[in-house]
């Protein structure tokens, strides 16, 4: 997984790029192939604003989190992208390999 941060009118200092580094690399866990994350942060004054673009093979998937602080920010856009991740990864289950009564003949 490549996590790119970057700022819009702020700048993004080494503590608030390792602290996104350390909240998305939990995003891992729910893939097996690698992939790209973009995490832009901007202030949208009186709110703090993280955005992501998550590239996975042959689709994008945007998040996006406000709070009063950027840290806060952060830590809802990764809950955001972690539930995104979540329920991708359960449509790419193959759901005609499952229980069913009409393929077991035992229907009313």
């Amino acid at each position: 997984m490549q996590i790119e941060t970057y700022g819009h009118d702020i700048d993004v200092t080494p503590a608030l790029r390792e602290y996104v580094d350390s909240k998305l690399q939990r995003l891992g866990r729910h893939l097996e192939r690698p992939f790209d994350v973009r995490v832009q942060l901007s202030l949208d004054k009186p709110h703090h604003k993280a955005e992501a673009n998550l590239v996975l093979a042959g689709k994008a998937m945007h998040a996006d989190a406000s709070a009063i602080d950027m840290y806060a920010a952060i830590d809802l856009l990764a809950d955001k992208l972690d539930r995104l991740l979540i329920k991708h990864r359960k449509k790419q289950v193959d759901h005609h390999r499952g229980e069913n009564a009409t393929r077991d003949g035992s229907f009313g």
